[in-house]
C-alpha cells in the first residue's frame, strides 16, 4: 500500500478530500502530509453552489506516527454565502479555527485528566503551555454547552484566593455530584449572585439547600437568587473560627508566660489544632500534659471541643438545646476570643440550626479546594482569571468534553 492510501485510510478521508504527498524528514522525526479536493468540487448543500473566494494555506498537528511528529496541510477553499459573509470550508479532520485534528485533541484532553498536571502533560505531548490552555478552551466550552443541571438539590458555595492580597474567586459547587458549577472573581453579594445565574431560574428555584461560611455576600445573594434555599452554615468553617480563637488566647497567654520565664506553651501550636487521636504517642504525651496544667489555652480547647457534640444531635430543637448551654458556658470562661466567636455563632444561629434539615457541609467544597490549590501550585500562579477558571472547570467540572463524532 503507498504511503498516500495508508493515510487515506488512517484519517477517514472521503470524496473530495485526498492525500496528495506524504514527505518524511529523517533529521526532524517529522512527516508531512498534504490533503487536496478533487479539481471541480462543488461546495454547497441543498442544491445551492458556493463560489470560491480563495484558499488558504492551513496545517494541523496530529497524532504522531511511530515517534515522528505527525502535520497535516491543506490548501482550504473559503466559499461565498448568498448574504456576501464568507468561511472556509469545514475540513473533517479538525474543528474551525483549531490548530490540531480531532484525534490529537481528543488525546490531548486524555492526557492532561490524567497528569493533573499540565507541566507534565505538555512534555509528554510535546506541546506549548499557551497550546494547551486553548486545548481545555475549547474543551471546556464544549462540556459547558452540553452540560445538565437539572436535579441539583444541595449546592455548595465558597471562596478561593486568586492573586495576592485580598483577591479572591467564588465558587458554587453540586455537592451531591461532587463538581464544581460555576467560578467567578470576589466574594462578595454580586460574586454570589452570579453563581446563583449560572442556574437557570426554575432550577434555582429547585434548590433545597446551600452550604457556605457566615460571610454575609453569599447568604445576601442567596437569599436574592434562590430565596427558597434553606442556608446552612457549615461545620467546617465554624471548627476554623473556634480553632482560631485557641490559637490566639494560646498567643496572648505564652506572650505573658514568656515574660515569667515559663516556656510550657512554646511550641504546642499544632497540638491545639489537631484531633488527638491523629498525633504521635510522645506528641500526644505531651498535650495531654500540657492539658492538664492550669492554662486559658486549655480551657479555650475544652470549649472547643464541646462545640462538636452540636453536630451529633438529633435534631433542631435538640441542637438548639445544646447551643444555649454551650455558649452560657463559653460566655463565662472570660476568654474574649472565645466569647467573641461564640456572640458570632448565636448571631448565626438558624443556619446552624438549618444543619438539621438539611446534614450537608462543604467537606466536598473543601475536597475541591484542596485540588484547586494543587492545579494553582503547579501553574506556578495564573495570569487571567479565565485562564484560571477554564482550568477549574476542565479538571472538576465533570464536563463531557469529548470532540463531536
Amino acid at each position: 500500500m503507498r504511503d498516500t492510501e495508508f493515510f487515506k485510510k488512517a484519517l477517514g478521508l472521503e470524496e473530495p478530500w485526498r492525500v496528495k504527498s506524504v514527505k518524511m524528514d529523517m533529521g526532524q522525526k517529522r512527516v508531512e502530509v498534504e490533503i487536496g479536493c478533487a479539481e471541480g468540487t462543488v461546495w454547497g448543500d441543498a442544491g445551492e453552489r458556493l463560489h470560491i473566494q480563495g484558499y488558504e494555506e492551513r496545517q494541523w498537528r496530529h497524532l504522531d506516527t511511530m515517534q515522528f511528529e505527525t502535520v497535516l496541510k491543506a490548501r482550504v477553499p473559503r466559499v461565498k454565502y448568498p448574504d456576501g459573509h464568507t468561511e472556509m470550508v469545514r475540513v473533517p479532520w479538525a474543528q474551525p479555527h483549531g490548530r490540531f485534528t480531532v484525534l490529537f485533541e481528543s488525546w490531548a484532553i486524555e492526557v492532561l485528566l490524567a497528569c493533573q498536571s499540565v507541566t507534565s502533560a505538555c512534555e509528554l505531548l510535546d506541546l506549548d503551555w499557551g497550546s494547551a490552555q486553548r486545548i481545555m478552551n475549547r474543551a471546556v466550552e464544549r462540556g459547558l454547552a452540553r452540560r445538565s443541571l437539572d436535579g441539583i438539590e444541595k449546592v455548595g458555595m465558597d471562596e478561593k484566593s486568586f492573586g495576592r492580597g485580598h483577591d479572591y474567586i467564588a465558587i458554587l459547587n453540586d455537592l451531591d455530584g461532587s463538581r464544581v458549577v460555576e467560578v467567578t472573581p470576589g466574594n462578595d453579594t454580586e460574586s454570589g449572585r452570579r453563581l446563583w445565574q449560572a442556574l437557570d431560574k426554575e432550577q434555582r428555584g429547585k434548590v433545597k439547600a446551600a452550604a457556605m461560611d457566615m460571610s454575609a455576600g453569599f447568604a445576601a445573594a442567596t437569599r436574592i437568587e434562590a430565596p427558597q434555599a434553606m442556608i446552612v452554615y457549615d461545620k467546617f468553617h465554624v471548627s476554623a473560627l473556634l480553632n482560631k480563637a485557641v490559637d490566639l488566647v494560646r498567643r496572648q497567654e505564652h506572650r505573658t508566660l514568656s515574660k515569667e520565664g515559663d516556656e510550657s506553651l512554646k511550641g504546642t501550636k499544632q497540638l491545639w489544632l489537631y484531633n488527638p487521636i491523629h498525633l504521635s504517642e510522645e506528641r500526644r504525651e505531651q498535650f495531654e500534659e500540657v492539658l492538664q496544667g492550669n492554662l486559658k489555652t486549655s480551657r479555650a480547647w475544652l470549649v472547643k471541643e464541646n462545640f462538636c457534640g452540636f453536630w451529633d444531635q438529633d435534631g433542631r430543637w435538640q441542637g438548639e438545646v445544646y447551643f444555649k448551654k454551650w455558649y452560657n458556658h463559653a460566655i463565662r470562661t472570660r476568654l474574649e476570643p472565645i466569647k467573641k466567636v461564640a456572640r458570632t455563632l448565636k448571631r448565626h444561629l438558624d443556619g446552624l440550626l438549618n444543619y438539621f434539615e438539611h446534614r450537608i457541609t462543604n467537606a466536598a467544597s473543601e475536597s475541591i479546594n484542596s485540588r484547586i490549590q494543587a492545579l494553582k501550585a503547579n501553574a506556578r500562579g495564573f495570569r487571567t482569571f479565565e485562564n484560571y477558571r477554564t482550568r477549574i472547570l476542565f479538571f472538576l467540572g465533570k464536563l463531557n468534553m469529548a470532540q463531536p463524532a
